[in-house]
């Protein structure tokens, strides 16, 4: 396969790619954050649609791993949200500026941060976990950044619950990204082709993150989940600036 990239780029590419997918491997979320603003400087079209599909490799294993620790029912809600947060997306990726809307997710996850910050906590009920889908499913197909609405979600459930639950919403979640993205021409067979590079570095990050993995406790899953959320959020908002 021909990349439009040369080798630095394309060592850049792997090497964060890989480092991205062994942050979420352990941490339940951060691919995205990790990887899309250098893939974005790299080459642009590999985000949202080459990242979102490789990563089904990724959320595939981790969703097998933790597959113990999965609140099918709570996946099965965000997903019902998610639905309609993707076909949003869709059109507000035909019709609109996705800088816009980074601006606006952007302040979502901050405003998440804060409360969660103040000592509030937004538990997992019915509403809560639809809504958290929905944005989950409007900024992932967007912008491949969908983590921070249910990660802030599943922040007190534990790191296990938290890794597995979220595995398994993305690998659901991701094929109806892809298909919104595919149904309004963002994701062909350039894109497929793209996305096969990127997927050798999703398996390798998720091997190489066991030692980090075991370092996540229960205690220590909350503050790395706003940190990391804070962080996607100024990168957005830098992006989008």
């Amino acid at each position: 396969m021909s990349l439009p990239f040369g080798v630095p780029e394309a060592i850049l590419v792997l090497a964060i790619a890989t480092a991205g997918a062994a942050v979420q491997s352990a941490a339940g979320f951060g691919l995205a954050l990790v990887s899309a603003p250098v893939l974005l400087l790299v080459h642009a079209p590999l985000v949202p649609g080459p990242l979102l599909a490789s990563s089904l490799v990724l959320t595939g294993l981790m969703a097998h791993r933790d597959r113990a620790h999965i609140d099918l029912g709570g996946m099965a809600t965000a997903l019902l949200g998610r639905i309609g947060g993707t076909a949003l997306a869709a059109l507000f990726l035909v019709w609109a500026s996705p800088d816009v809307f980074d601006l606006v997710f952007a302040a979502m996850v901050l405003a998440a941060v804060v409360l969660s910050l103040a000592g509030l906590r937004v538990r997992p009920t019915t509403g809560t976990t639809a809504v958290a889908g929905a944005l989950a499913g409007l900024m992932g197909t967007i912008s491949s950044i969908g983590g921070p609405p249910m990660a802030l979600l599943y922040q007190g459930e534990g790191a296990a619950r938290l890794r597995g639950t979220l595995a398994g919403f993305f690998v659901i979640g991701t094929l109806l990204s892809l298909a919104a993205l595919a149904a309004v021409g963002r994701f062909g067979w350039v894109e497929l082709g793209l996305s096969l590079f990127l997927v050798p570095p999703m398996a390798l990050g998720f091997a190489l993150s066991a030692p980090l993995r075991n370092r996540i406790s229960d205690t220590s899953i909350r503050p790395l989940v706003l940190m990391l959320s804070t962080a996607t959020a100024l990168g957005v908002l830098a992006r989008a600036w």
